[in-house]
């Protein structure tokens, strides 16, 4: 190849990868990633009975493991 294709090639990675870095840093900026209520609405918002019902999943789990533990 040409060194002018390489030097062309290398500008506009460096440039799309600047704007990709300000996309990100402006997301960043903006709160963007920001979900700092995600784990309480979870909670807040499980009834009792779905509660019961994983409990009752994690048990079975527990149960089927040791009964078909290999020796």
């Amino acid at each position: 190849m040409d060194n002018w294709v390489i030097a062309m090639m290398l500008g506009a990675s460096i440039f799309l990868g600047a704007i990709a870095l300000t996309a990100f840093l402006w997301a960043l900026k903006n709160g963007q990633f920001d979900d700092e209520e995600k784990f309480l609405n979870a909670a807040k918002f499980d009834s009792e009975e779905d509660l019961n019902d994983a409990v009752q999943k994690e048990l079975k789990k527990e149960k089927l493991k040791k009964e078909y533990k290999p020796e």
